[in-house]
C-alpha cells in the first residue's frame, strides 16, 4: 500500500513539474522570438537605410516672371526645392530693351565673358544629385547670369535638365552652348515653355525623368 503511495506520488510530481517547465518555456518563447527573426528585421531595417532617393533643384533665373511660373510649377510636381538665380543689380525694363544696341542685356549678350553677379547662394548643394535650371531666352542663347550660377559650383557628375521659356525661339542652341562649356556634367534634353504653357503640361515633362 505504502509502495502504491508512493509511486503516485511520484507521478503527481512529475506532471506537475512538466506542466511548469512547459509553461515557462511558453512564457520565454513570448519575451524572446527567434534569432532568425531578429535577423529579417535587422536586414529590413538595413534595406530601408541603403535605400537611395534622388535629392532635386530647380534653380532659375526670372527677369519678367514668366520662367519662374514654371520653375514654380516643376518644383511644386516633383515636391522639391527651389531656387531663385537674383542678379545683384536687378535687370529694369530699359536693361531688357533689345531692340537698343546700348542696353544692359545687349552688351552683355554680345560679350562671351560677361558674368553678371549674383545676390545669394545655395548652401549645400553638394546635396543635390539632379538640377533643373531654367532661364528665358536671349538673343537665342542663355543669359549670361547662367554661365555665372553654373560657374559657382562644382557639378561635375551631376545630373543637370535645363527648360526656358521663350516667344519663339528654342532652346536647342542655349543647351548646346552650355554643354560645350560645362561637359563635365550629364545633360538631359531640355525643354522649351511658353507665356501659355499649362500647369499639367510642365509636371508631365517634369515626371518624365521618373526622379521620384
Amino acid at each position: 500500500m505504502k509502495k502504491a503511495l508512493s509511486i503516485a506520488l511520484v507521478l503527481v510530481f512529475a506532471v506537475s513539474f512538466a506542466a511548469y517547465t512547459g509553461s515557462k518555456e511558453e512564457e520565454k518563447d513570448s519575451t524572446n522570438p527567434p534569432i532568425t527573426e531578429n535577423n529579417s528585421e535587422t536586414n529590413t531595417e538595413k534595406e530601408t537605410k541603403n535605400t537611395e532617393t534622388h535629392k532635386i533643384l530647380v534653380a532659375y533665373f526670372s527677369a519678367t516672371n514668366t520662367t519662374e511660373r514654371v520653375a514654380q510649377d516643376i518644383a511644386d510636381s516633383l515636391n522639391c526645392d527651389i531656387f531663385e538665380i537674383v542678379p545683384q543689380n536687378p535687370y529694369t525694363d530699359d536693361d531688357l530693351n533689345y531692340h537698343n544696341s546700348n542696353s544692359r542685356t545687349s552688351i552683355e549678350m554680345n560679350d562671351e565673358s560677361a558674368r553678371p553677379a549674383i545676390a545669394s547662394s545655395v548652401e549645400n548643394i553638394e546635396q543635390y544629385d539632379t538640377i533643373f535650371i531654367g532661364y528665358p531666352i536671349w538673343w537665342n542663347d542663355a543669359p549670361r547670369i547662367i554661365n555665372t550660377f553654373l560657374e559657382s559650383y562644382n557639378f561635375a557628375d551631376k545630373t543637370i535638365i535645363p527648360f526656358c521659356t521663350s516667344g519663339g525661339s528654342g532652346i536647342n542652341a542655349s543647351v548646346s552652348n552650355l554643354k560645350n562649356a560645362f561637359s563635365n556634367s550629364k545633360w538631359e534634353n531640355g525643354k522649351g515653355f511658353n507665356g501659355s504653357s499649362s500647369k499639367e503640361e510642365i509636371a508631365e515633362w517634369a515626371n518624365s525623368f521618373n526622379l521620384k
